[in-house]
């Protein structure tokens, strides 16, 4: 499978010479592209080096003939994916809205294939409105993008804009090279992301570090594999999934309403959402000033939305979650058990780089067969797909009993 590999400006740009690398590890094979602001931070000759192909710099040649004009386009239909690693401020705003004036921007215009962008900037150009913008439209138009990491950034800023580690945009890249399979087709997938909002007054609430990202890559894996999906989210700060419509909720009481409202017409539930334990009952509709006095809150258990599930469930599968900091399988296995699941995707969030806020996870799949099966560390769209085999060979064993 082919690659077409841009590089744009930016300090991070060292690090695409190892993506380029990594992908030709996973058998791709790359052609590099690099704009003219890429050029002032790595040479073409080190990508030339690693990809045995010329590297491109320039829309135009010193060729003076039609192929030197035409390259773009063929390199568009030469390649079957465009990876842009990393994508700064610029060419999102470019990509964004149809602005071509160099080779990268020219040649993504005539592509059709699949996009993944891996943006890296300075954190206040990463939360600036217009940026969060292009990426809702790049996302909008189906483009997958991996997210910066958190770190120190080369202007000295800590926060979210570091380049996310090459090796792992070659394994994003990689897993979704492999074809999907439509086998939840009539399937109506109900899945649960994110976190709940619990209000304490009216600007104080209880919640977690629930980022919901795991519950919509699951919702955007699902609609990829032809199932109908319908996705509760609580408070997140994401785009909502291709295929996927979203009912935002607050609550674990809003939550628990939706996805009762929903019930009956899925035969899939997938509970991934973080919901808060605990919520103060008849919350204050006015902030609650501070004082010197110690504060003490009564609060009382939210909705088990998971175990009323369990006892409703019929002959629909039950997949639960279980966010534990230690005796992972012991209490997966309970919950499965306690609640009537048929599966319990577990994961250990006191590891660092995976589980909640993290763009990769690392899981262990408890199933009602008795089956332990881990799942290696991976990008949480990778994960999605290794749960929804799981969901589907569940599925054939539970039809075939029937």
């Amino acid at each position: 499978m082919n690659v077409a590999l841009g590089v744009c400006g930016g300090v991070a740009a060292y690090k695409s010479a190892e993506l380029a690398r990594a992908l030709m590890e996973r058998g791709f094979s790359v052609q590099a592209i690099l704009t003219a602001s890429a050029t002032e931070f790595v040479r073409p000759l080190t990508f030339a080096a690693l990809t045995g192909r010329k590297v491109i710099t320039a829309l135009f040649s010193a060729e003076d003939n039609l192929a030197s004009a035409i390259e773009h386009i063929r390199v568009a239909r030469e390649n079957d994916i465009l990876v842009v690693a990393p994508a700064t401020a610029d060419v999102l705003a470019k990509f964004a809205h149809g602005i071509a004036d160099d080779f990268l921007t020219t040649t993504y215009l005539a592509f059709t294939g699949r996009v993944v962008l891996a943006p890296a900037m300075n954190t206040e150009m990463w939360n600036h409105p217009a940026t969060r913008e292009n990426v809702r439209i790049l996302r909008d138009r189906g483009h997958e993008l991996i997210e910066p990491e958190d770190g120190i950034l080369a202007c000295g800023a800590i926060g979210p804009g570091r380049l996310a580690d090459p090796v792992r945009i070659a394994d994003f890249v990689a897993a979704g090279a492999i074809p999907t399979p439509r086998d939840l087709e009539g399937e109506v997938v109900l899945i649960t992301a994110g976190p709940t909002q619990e209000p304490i007054d009216a600007v104080r609430y209880i919640s977690n570090r629930s980022s919901g990202k795991m519950g919509y890559a699951l919702a955007e894996e699902a609609a990829a594999r032809g199932a109908r999906v319908i996705l509760v989210s609580g408070p997140v700060h994401l785009a909502e999934p291709r295929g996927a419509p979203t009912i935002r909720v607050r609550t674990a009481s809003e939550m628990r309403a939706a996805v009762m409202e929903h019930l009956e017409e899925s035969s899939i539930i997938i509970k991934a959402a973080a919901v808060a334990d605990y919520h103060r009952s008849n919350a204050p509709r006015t902030k609650e000033k501070k004082t010197a006095a110690r504060l003490s809150l009564e609060l009382d258990p939210t909705p088990d939305i998971l175990a009323e599930v369990g006892t409703k469930k019929n002959d629909r599968l039950l997949v639960g979650f279980a966010a534990e900091t230690d005796h992972l399988v012991e209490e997966a296995r309970r919950k499965l058990e306690t609640k009537n699941c048929d599966m319990v995707v577990a994961n250990l969030v006191s590891r660092e780089g995976a589980g909640f806020e993290s763009d990769e996870n690392e899981v262990v799949l408890v199933l009602r067969t008795g089956e332990t099966i881990p799942v290696k560390r991976a990008a949480k769209r990778v994960i999605a797909r290794r749960i929804l085999d799981q969901v589907t060979k569940l599925r054939l064993a539970l039809n075939t009993s029937r």
